[in-house]
């Protein structure tokens, strides 16, 4: 065969098997795997839901739906101790208890003393902030430090009531806060004569103090027989403001909360025995779950709850919480004792 023809016969099986690698391919590579539908970005990266993205549900509360009231009337006994409420008996108060929410357990401030246990109930706010550590009408000491209850009130333009037993009280908020105030040195249901009017006119928030059990405890003694008898007066009363409310068809929307200042034992208080510290905690209203409460209460939740009712803005430096356990809710963790 000639050198020629050698040449152009490799040449043919060349450009024949070139084209049967064209007619006959050999397998398609596989497609690259599809990635999960879970994605972990790096620490350092940023992920963006896109608008068709559904970011996933937190596991954040909900928060509590606040109770339709239009006014809060809060109610302080001095010195009552939650075993008084039977002994007494006070048929008003345990009526109160037993459709609302209460606790017999609640604490108060130390020291369990009237002025300064007072200032934290209408503060929210532990005596090393809101600085009241007399217990005496000293005028020229001026008035506790923070914002109380009334000032928020008046801030957003509510109409306020304060009705005290004892001129000290008055130190707790200043005049400019409060559009009514009378101090009225005298017997429970004197003081609630005096207040019925105006609140059959209406208001926002009350505040009302029933000086008399305390007093008997001091000269007779506490759970005695004179104390108790005041009680059972104190309970009268307040049977006459809850009438007065629902003759001026304010009762179905007032959220009333009645407590005490602190407890006592023997013919005084003032220390960290458990007779002088533990005090009552009773809401009764629209929107309020019946039972007792399973949470601690402190006398500072007081007026972060009546704030929470009015839709106030919470401080930042409230040591009290809303008590949102008596509305069905969760109230927020705190480390104990809330007052050093």
């Amino acid at each position: 065969m000639s050198r020629t023809f050698s040449l152009a016969f490799r040449l043919f099986l060349t450009i024949f098997f070139l084209a049967g690698c064209s007619l006959f391919p050999g397998p398609t590579p596989s497609a690259s795997p599809t990635p999960s539908a879970s994605f972990t970005p790096s620490p350092t990266a940023s992920f963006t839901p896109t608008a068709t993205q559904t970011p996933t549900p937190t596991n954040s509360p909900t928060p509590t739906p606040r109770p339709l009231a239009r006014r809060v009337l809060i109610l302080s006994i001095d010195g009552l101790r939650p075993d008084a409420i039977a002994l007494a008996p006070m048929p008003n108060l345990t009526a109160l208890m037993q459709s609302g929410a209460y606790s017999l357990s609640a604490q108060t401030i130390f020291p369990s003393a009237t002025l300064p246990a007072h200032t934290s109930m209408l503060s929210g706010l532990c005596p090393s902030k809101h600085g009241v550590n007399w217990n005496d009408y000293l005028p020229e000491n001026g008035y506790a430090q923070g914002m109380s209850i009334f000032a928020l009130a008046k801030q957003a333009g509510m109409y306020t009531l304060f009705f005290s037993g004892k001129e000290k009280l008055r130190q707790i908020t200043p005049p400019e806060t409060t559009n009514i105030y009378r101090y009225i040195n005298d017997r429970d249901l004197v003081i609630t004569e005096s207040l019925l009017p105006e609140i059959e006119k209406g208001f926002d928030l009350a505040f009302v103090h029933f000086p008399t059990s305390d007093w008997m405890g001091h000269e007779y003694g506490w759970l005695s027989p004179e104390q108790l008898s005041v009680l059972r007066r104190a309970d009268e009363a307040l049977g006459n403001i809850l009438a007065a409310l629902e003759q001026a068809n304010l009762r179905k929307d007032t959220l009333l909360i009645i407590t005490a200042d602190h407890g006592g034992h023997d013919q005084t208080h003032g220390s960290h025995q458990p007779e002088d510290m533990t005090i009552p905690w009773i809401i009764n209203g629209l929107g309020v779950t019946p039972g007792k409460l399973t949470i601690p209460i402190n006398v500072t939740d007081t007026a972060a709850t009546a704030a929470w009712l009015l839709k106030l803005p919470l401080p930042a430096e409230l040591d009290g919480i809303p008590v949102l356990e008596a509305f069905g809710g969760t109230s927020a963790a705190r480390a104990e004792p809330r007052c050093p």
